[in-house]
């Protein structure tokens, strides 16, 4: 899943090829587009989901922010053909990415 709304895939990340990304990204898996994750300090967010193999052995999504440079989609890319969450340990590249996001109130 990708972030691209009010900041994530804009002109407020410089540098960027937003739509590349995406394409390059959607080579390797399906891609999700989403609205604004309420995460807007780690623009650009990739949130790479587990398989249903990863899901099996208990793996839950990653959340990977200021994913700015074409490196980083490739390291990304590399660890989904590789089965990503679950079934492929995060390559320790992508450490510095990784954050966990907000709980989300769900208001009483």
């Amino acid at each position: 899943m990708v972030c691209r709304d009010c900041c994530c895939g804009t002109a407020k990340v410089t540098g960027v090829d937003h739509a590349a990304q995406t394409a390059r990204l959607r080579g390797e898996a399906p891609v999700r587009v989403s609205a604004c994750l309420d995460v807007c300090d780690q623009a650009n967010v990739v949130v790479v989901q587990p398989s249903s193999a990863g899901r099996a052995a208990g793996a839950r999504p990653v959340w990977l922010g200021l994913v700015n440079d074409a490196d980083a989609t490739e390291d990304i890319a590399a660890w989904v053909r590789a089965g990503g969450p679950g079934v492929a340990p995060c390559p320790e590249i992508l450490d510095p990415y990784a954050f966990t996001p907000p709980r989300r109130s769900t208001g009483s």
